[in-house]
């Protein structure tokens, strides 16, 4: 998922002006994973509608497998669902069920083992209040700026509002939709389209089946009036669906996704795991982006930016996160909302891999310096600091897809890259997809695979990074002795002190001192609150730069005038 841009850019903008690692205690023993007493293997959704009246008419069958003998009570979630109908197929026999304000408890016929399979089928219907959203046809001046539509989102738990399910990130399965509509819109799903039936009163019924396991949170669909092209990359077929008239912004905002498969391809080697892929705008989309298996969701509002030359780099960064998630969060997937910043963290720093396979190292480092900054100043301010291992991620709050989910995870992988080396790190990306591919991941996956790519022990570098918040504020006091041409730096950590912040980061970096005879390198390791710093010099320095290559960008650095004595 994507922030909006153009939100986002008046947030950074409004910020700006407002403008020892044993010190903090982090849990990271509780466990956030949702139990599971089953393990949903296929959904099959059939789904109408009474757009008049924005009702869902619902047709789901849940196919689980126990997960231990004696099972025989399954709880779904489902929020607002009206149900008529509960069976146990293929005995079309009727189940006992009942319903809270979240979910819907239904009691088997008998006790299961993990062996069995079961099918249950559920009728209902539904006015959601999440989930599907319904929106009306839009015109200005005389001109249809959107036809009426239909359109989900699912993330973080909103699929439980128009089906009953596992809604949540730690179960995987495949799915199956058929999606009916009135005759000639077009509907976009995941997965391979089966093709359509004309129903009895004259509507379609458009059937698409997904043959590989996902969360819950990104099976979707789209229906509305859409204009269609297509190309392929490789064998894979891309499809992009705008407005009726605006073909003209598909070269504009989605010329370069071939080149973005490709990168991500080259860099993860891990080819694109699916069988399509889908881009579609829609109206009324509360934010830049969702990647929705195999059928990504864009907002039409940030689409249409591509059109103006100010605003093609955030577009461009746009569309190769929502890709980029094909593997980071579609492929593997945060086992839990606390562990958001492997899908963002990783689908934001892959839009500054991209540019620099395309335009240079100059521009990745723009880009994730820009993040580190971005983070900077909203963490400034920020009443809900949290570490990128958020726990206290809430997923029915919208805060939880903040800069530090995203902005900062981007650059922590930049930092982590930095400290392992470019190959241990590609390398390790390529053990991580592959170990865990169509499965659900933790930080400490990540972790071991660095440590195997990089040989190193990198507790230090997870324990500050990840699960401890803010950022490292340096304040250098420089002392020149001629008479001993030495050069002492006074290095103070002046974060602030809480439970979550590191009072003392650890700080391997390079600084750069021009003197008289030119440039100077020295490679230091900052690791306490109060660091002092002795190096040897030709002569007084006329600048010192901490960091030059920018390998740790989420830092503030503020350098008093030299002393000479």
């Amino acid at each position: 998922m994507t922030f909006s841009k153009l939100r986002s850019f008046v947030l950074f903008t409004f910020l700006f002006l407002l403008f020892s690692i044993s010190a903090f205690a982090q849990n990271t023993t509780k466990n956030f994973n949702r139990p599971r007493t089953f393990d949903a293997q296929h959904y099959i959704l059939r789904i109408s509608f009474d757009r008049a009246n924005k009702t869902v008419f619902g047709d789901t069958t849940v196919q689980l497998k126990p997960l231990s003998d004696n099972f025989n009570t399954v709880q779904l979630d489902a929020v607002g669902l009206k149900f008529e109908s509960v069976k146990l197929e293929p005995d079309n026999q009727d189940l006992s069920y009942k319903t809270d304000k979240d979910s819907v408890i239904v009691t088997l016929d008998k006790a299961y083992s993990k062996d069995d399979l079961i099918s249950i089928r559920f009728k209902y219907s539904a006015t959601p209040k999440k989930g599907i959203y319904f929106v009306d046809k839009k015109v200005e001046d005389g001109e249809t700026v959107n036809d009426a539509q239909i359109w989900t989102q699912g993330e973080a738990q909103e699929s439980r509002h128009w089906f009953p399910s596992f809604d949540s990130p730690n179960d995987k399965a495949t799915t199956e939709e058929l999606i009916t509509v009135e005759k000639g819109l077009t509907v976009i799903g995941n997965g391979e389209f089966l093709g359509k039936e004309v129903t009895a009163d004259g509507k379609e019924t458009h059937h698409y089946k997904m043959p590989v396991p996902h969360s819950i949170y990104l099976t979707s669909f789209i229906a509305g009036n859409f204009a269609k092209q297509t190309d392929s990359y490789k064998n894979i077929p891309l499809t992009y669906y705008v407005y009726p008239g605006r073909e003209s912004i598909i070269p504009q905002a989605y010329g370069k996704t071939k080149d973005m498969f490709r990168v991500f391809e080259e860099l993860t080697k891990v080819d694109f795991p699916y069988n399509k892929y889908d881009q579609t705008i829609v109206a009324n989309f509360n934010f830049g982006g969702m990647e929705n298996i195999t059928a990504t969701t864009m907002a039409d509002t940030e689409i249409m930016m591509a059109g103006f030359a100010f605003a093609k780099d955030g577009v461009e960064d746009l569309v190769s996160h929502e890709l980029a998630h094909s593997w980071f969060g579609n492929l593997v997937t945060c086992k839990n909302w606390s562990e958001l910043w492997l899908n963002e963290g990783f689908a934001t720093f892959m839009e500054a891999a991209y540019r620099e396979k395309m335009y240079g190292r100059a521009n990745y480092l723009q880009k994730i310096n820009s993040d580190a900054l971005q983070f900077i100043t909203s963490d400034a301010v920020s009443r809900n600091r949290h570490a990128l291992f958020n726990t206290k991620a809430d997923p029915n709050d919208d805060g939880l897809f903040d800069t530090t989910t995203y902005q900062k995870g981007g650059a922590v992988i930049h930092i982590l890259r930095e400290t392992v080396g470019d190959e241990a790190f590609w390398k390790a990306i390529n053990i991580y997809l592959n170990r865990h591919k169509f499965d659900n991941v933790e930080t400490p996956d990540l972790q071991k695979a660095m440590e195997e790519a990089s040989g190193q022990n990198l507790g230090w570098f997870f324990k500050q990074w990840v699960y401890g918040a803010g950022s490292p504020k340096l304040n250098v006091k420089p002392i020149y002795n001629a008479k001993t041409k030495t050069l002492n730096l006074t290095v103070d950590q002046l974060q602030k002190l809480d439970n979550i912040t590191p009072s003392a980061f650890i700080l391997p970096m390079e600084i750069e001192l021009k003197t008289a005879k030119g440039l100077k390198k020295e490679d230091i390791k900052i690791m306490k609150r109060q660091e002092i710093i002795s190096l040897k010099v030709d002569s007084k320095p006329n600048s010192i730069k901490f960091d030059p290559n920018d390998k740790i960008p989420l830092k503030t650095v503020k350098i008093q005038p030299i002393i000479a004595n």
